[in-house]
């Protein structure tokens, strides 16, 4: 005796549903899955990772490869540092305006472009910064020979020769001892006379050369603390309409990375045609001035008259804090050599 299995029966209507479902499982072994950031992981449609922001590119297996990709990243028109820096040399002020529109995506972030000119401006300052000489004139007593210049060594002084049998440490012990030794030391600046008496020391065996040297390591942080208190003096003289705080910083950060960035192109110009150095500085102050005016205006919108005179109140104001500054700077880069 022989069985078979009924045979099965489909409704009309479920053959569609079957069939897609069917179709369905095809296209899913076919289709590829998702591609994914090698960053975050997060799935990828575009260029970009949406997740974390990095490109999607194959990985680097030759030195062609990673040439086109920097020369890509260096030289592409959407590039951020190119369209930044443009802005910074030749539109006072706009880089402000767009951070505070909203627009901050396609230009570098403001703090990380200071920080970054800044280091590389004092960087490039204390290693070509012209080195400090001492010279020593000498007049003949008769006669009309020429006066003679000889650059003194660093062992030597004009003012307070070696004795006999002296060292340079005993040497120096000694001026510093008769210059610190009468009584500005007194209350509580006598605190600070071991300190002084050794920067003192220091800075007579080596003529100064680590002083200056401590200067310029110390100048970048004292110019980054700096920029709070101009912009407090521009709460000042822009109190109507009121305006935030941080309006005043930005637009200090942005105005004096760009004197960074020109100063810079200027020392590399005047280093390629000597000749022309003293007019290309001479052209830098006037465009200083004029980019520190444009860019009130441009920030601030006032008129021209009102901006000129707030212009030379600011000015004055540099002055006057930028020489304290710089005192106090020299004070403590001698209190901790």
């Amino acid at each position: 005796m022989s069985s078979t299995a009924p045979p099965v029966s489909i409704a009309p209507d479920a053959l569609p549903v079957a069939a897609g479902v069917a179709a369905a499982g095809v296209a899913a072994a076919v289709t590829p899955p998702a591609l994914r950031c090698a960053n975050c992981g997060a799935p990828v449609a575009g260029r970009y990772c949406s997740a974390c922001g990095q490109r999607r590119e194959p990985p680097v297996h030759s030195l062609w490869h990673f040439a086109q990709l920097a020369t890509e990243d260096l030289t592409h028109a959407d590039s951020r540092l190119w369209r930044t820096l443009a802005a910074l040399l030749f539109k006072p002020g706009y880089l402000t305006r767009e951070f505070l529109a909203g627009r901050r995506a396609r230009y570098l972030p403001p703090v990380r472009l200071y920080l970054v000119l800044s280091v590389v401006f004092f960087v490039w300052a204390s290693a070509t910064h012209t080195k400090l000489q001492v010279l020593q004139v000498s007049v003949p007593e008769r006669g009309a020979p020429p006066a003679a210049i000889t650059p003194l060594e660093d062992e030597q002084s004009p003012f307070t020769p070696a004795r006999p049998g002296e060292s340079g440490e005993q040497r120096a012990v000694r001026i510093c001892h008769e210059r610190l030794s009468p009584g500005p030391w007194e209350g509580w600046a006598g605190r600070l006379e071991p300190a002084m008496r050794n920067a003192c020391v220091r800075m007579v065996e080596d003529n100064g050369r680590s002083l200056q040297e401590s200067f310029l390591h110390n100048l970048p942080r004292a110019m980054f603390l700096f920029l709070p208190l101009l912009a407090g003096a521009m709460m000042l003289m822009y109190w109507w309409p009121q305006r935030y705080y941080v309006e005043h910083l930005l637009l200090f950060v942005h105005n004096h990375a760009f004197v960074f960035l020109i100063v810079m192109l200027a020392w590399g110009v005047g280093a390629l045609l000597p000749v022309a150095a003293r007019w290309v500085d001479r052209a830098v102050f006037l465009y200083i001035l004029w980019y520190l005016y444009r860019s009130m205006r441009v920030a601030y919108g006032q008129g021209r008259g009102l901006t000129v005179v707030k212009l030379v109140l600011l000015c004055f104001f540099y002055l006057v804090c930028g020489s304290v500054m710089l005192a106090l700077t020299t004070l403590y880069s001698a209190l901790t050599l």
